[in-house]
């Protein structure tokens, strides 16, 4: 996982699991896969942009697809905040037997964990719509090509093309190996 990119889901992930983009299920290979309909998840039903074969690449109409498409995904990430504070308010019980103690502290530690990289995640979108409203979403930012209406729906936060990405994860490796 590359420092600006959350990790990719396999195609059986669900909708409700953090770092899931507001996307349609993808092919078991990540990130790649085309949107399909589907589901009972507002993400689940978005149709994929087609874009007129005079349209600009980051006109208008693009720019506001992609903000509804993050603002639609930073209101469900919101929605499992919520969830994640009434379910621990409601689980909180104080077993008498440790085995049983250690298990909610256990399930309670993981949901915390979800929870964090959902906020870093908000952030993400944030930062994200700032750079729609100062239209310079949509480019790389380390070589200025078009990252391609294709992957920023797969990966909405995107910020660099394939190429870029693929280079930074090779260095990453080799950094890290």
């Amino acid at each position: 996982m590359a420092a600006d990119d959350t990790p990719t889901r396999s195609s059986s992930a669900s909708s409700s699991e953090p770092g899931n983009p507001p996307r349609a299920r993808i092919g078991a290979g990540g990130a790649s896969g085309v949107a399909t309909p589907g589901g009972d998840s507002p993400f689940r039903s978005f149709k994929p942009y087609e874009p007129a074969d005079d349209e600009p690449y980051m006109g208008p109409a693009q720019l506001e697809h992609f903000r509804d498409i993050l603002l639609r995904w930073r209101h469900q990430l919101m929605e499992e905040v919520d969830r994640t504070v009434n379910h621990m308010q409601d689980e909180a019980a104080n077993f008498p037997d440790p085995a049983d103690r250690a298990t909610q502290e256990e399930e309670f530690s993981i949901e915390l964990k979800t929870r964090d990289r959902e906020r870093k995640l908000i952030k993400k979108i944030a930062d994200t719509l700032e750079r729609i409203d100062q239209e310079d979403y949509g480019y790389c930012d380390t070589c200025g090509v078009e990252i391609g209406l294709r992957r920023l729906e797969a990966r909405p936060t995107a910020s660099q093309c394939v190429d870029c990405k693929a280079l930074a994860e090779l260095r990453e490796k080799q950094l890290h190996a």
